[in-house]
């Protein structure tokens, strides 16, 4: 199995609901995203995937998080932004972007990170 992975960060704020200690308040992260993509197989040029459109997607995306709440935005509504929720709302947008198998992995921190892909 090939695999190829990207980063790219963003800026936002929030606050987990029902949570037992400080973080239940709103509070900041310099969220770190990496995306990555794998294949059996390499195409015509030998890739993967091209690196450009990966990080243009990826890109796109963490412009509609960038510097918000994200308690605010409505899909946090209904999820509370964890890391792991972040995680599974960042492969949802990129999964019209990419079409094939990917994972999306979020660090709050350089210490603590949560991945989500599908089976």
């Amino acid at each position: 199995m090939y695999r190829v992975s990207v980063e790219a960060s963003f800026s936002a704020a929030h606050s987990l609901r029902k949570y037992p200690g400080r973080c239940e308040s709103l509070h900041g992260h310099n969220w770190r995203v990496a995306v990555t993509v794998g294949s059996k197989r390499l195409d015509r040029v030998g890739m993967v995937m091209d690196f450009w459109k990966l990080k243009k997607g990826l890109a796109e995306v963490l412009d509609e998080l960038d510097h918000r709440c994200l308690n605010d935005l409505p899909y946090f509504k209904r999820y509370n932004p964890t890391s792991e929720n972040v995680a599974r709302y960042l492969h949802q947008r990129m999964r019209p972007r990419l079409g094939t198998s990917f994972k999306i992995t979020v660090w709050e921190t350089d210490t603590s990170w949560a991945s989500y892909e599908e089976d």
